[in-house]
Order: C-alpha cells, then sequence, then structure tokens
C-alpha cells in the first residue's frame, strides 16, 4: 500500500509509469536532485500524515518506504 503510493506520486512527479519505479530504485537514478527529493518529501508527508526527516539512508524507494511504514506504526 505505502509503496503503491510512493510509486504513483514518483510516476506523476517524473512522467513515467509507475512500474519502473521499484523499491529498489535509486532516487538520483530516476533524476531527482536534492531539490526534487525534498519537494517529493513534503508532498510524502503531506499525504501520509507524518514528518520525515531528510538523510543520507534515504536513497532507494524502498528505504523511504520502510521509514514511512515505521513513522505511520
Amino acid at each position: 500500500m505505502v509503496l503503491e503510493k510512493v510509486q504513483e506520486m514518483l510516476a506523476e512527479r517524473l512522467g513515467i509509469p509507475a512500474e519502473e519505479i521499484t523499491a529498489e530504485s535509486e532516487f538520483s537514478a530516476l533524476g531527482l536532485d536534492s531539490l526534487d527529493f525534498a519537494e517529493m518529501l513534503m508532498s510524502v508527508e503531506e499525504e501520509f500524515g507524518v514528518s520525515v526527516e531528510a538523510d543520507a539512508s534515504i536513497k532507494t524507494v524502498g528505504a523511504l518506504v520502510e521509514k514511512l511504514e515505521a513513522l505511520k506504526g
């Protein structure tokens, strides 16, 4: 559920099919620079109602999903 929503949000932002985005996809490989990542993170926070602190451990879609799931409880 969380992964699918993040995939949808990224697909819409990047203009690519959600199927091309996997848990292993790195944000840099998807073409997100630091500003894009920050904006995407704000959208994710709003969507899920949590506050995510950006750190170096969030390099992949899966890492973000894990962090979101932990914050949601």
